[in-house]
């Protein structure tokens, strides 16, 4: 297990519970007690850690190593059900965008999102979660046949951007993302949203536009990260913490400008800590909002999600 900096004392906690423990298992004393005082006082730290967390800690948190990432949550929620679809039938297949069917129940979806890396090898394999065109191509491909065949539409957003290379741009990265936005609006199935992990600029937008978008709780949302804004503004990355307090980007600010729908609470602890529970608190959450979503006609459902998005940033001053 990895940690940050803040989680240091959780750190020594738990190495102080194992040696308890294994103090215990080795010799005749008693520790009993101790190892109840130490697991009370984890409980207690994990609590006010998790509880006044700073918007550049949640930033952190959101980039978690032990993190889980699209495919965990996939594998978690369909179990042996899920079957990837491969290709825009253009250019190539993005691994930076992976989606195919799956079930929950007897309810089939369409998974769509980006998948980051676990190594180094992973990572470049997956081109750090970065789609190219070809990735939002074949995410918009899947998107119309789940129309086609009247199966729901869940996105796990989780990148740092969009890829930003010279051959992305040549290929039509901006006019990949818009024409995803489009489509999305209009698309006459159901669309949930999961934000997972970084939901950075228009690379998230690309695979964002939903009937109702969840945020996990120590995930961010916003037009640029913390870093890149503070290099912009004071040539510097020493001031990103600054950058993510002024850019609004947590779920709480964002359910309080009326951008996401839903805060998805994670396990005190973080989604790192705790991957099953938080599995199951989203796979109820999807099947949840799908309920209510299913009740809607085609027309209805477009409609609402049309407003929905034209309604954003409206000002009454």
């Amino acid at each position: 297990m990895e940690y940050l900096d803040f989680e240091l004392p959780i750190k020594e906690l738990e190495e102080q519970l194992d040696k308890c423990m294994i103090i215990g298992e080795e010799s005749d004393v008693d520790v009993t007690e101790t190892c109840k005082q130490i697991e009370k006082k984890l409980l207690e730290t994990r609590k006010d850690i998790y509880k006044n967390l700073t918007a550049w800690q949640r930033v952190q948190l959101s980039r978690h190593p032990n993190r889980p990432y699209t495919l965990d949550y996939i594998n978690a929620i369909c179990g042996e059900t899920f079957l990837e679809l491969h290709g825009d039938r253009n250019v190539k297949d993005d691994k930076a965008m992976i989606g195919g069917l799956g079930k929950i129940g007897d309810q089939s979806f369409m998974f769509v999102g980006q998948q980051k890396g676990y190594n180094t090898k992973t990572r470049q394999y997956r081109n750090f979660g970065m789609a190219n065109p070809e990735g939002y191509r074949k995410a918009l491909r899947l998107m119309k046949s789940a129309e086609k065949f009247n199966v729901p539409v869940v996105c796990f957003i989780d990148t740092p951007g969009a890829y930003p290379g010279i051959e992305a741009e040549e290929r039509g990265q901006g006019e990949a993302i818009a024409r995803n936005i489009l489509e999305m609006t209009r698309l006459k199935v159901p669309i949930i949203v999961v934000i997972i992990g970084e939901g950075a600029s228009g690379g998230a937008l690309g695979i964002g536009v939903g009937d109702k978008v969840l945020m996990l709780e120590n995930t961010w949302y916003s037009v640029i990260s913390p870093e890149s804004c503070s290099s912009i503004l004071w040539r510097s990355w020493e001031y990103k913490e600054i950058a993510a307090e002024a850019l609004k980007l947590t779920a709480t600010d964002m359910k309080k400008l009326k951008i996401i729908d839903e805060i998805v609470r994670e396990p005190v602890g973080g989604a790192h800590s705790y991957r099953d529970k938080t599995f199951e608190i989203v796979k109820n959450k999807i099947l949840t909002h799908f309920e209510e979503l299913k009740k809607l006609s085609p027309k209805d459902l477009v409609n609402k999600r049309m407003d929905k998005y034209a309604n954003m940033g409206v000002f009454n001053g």
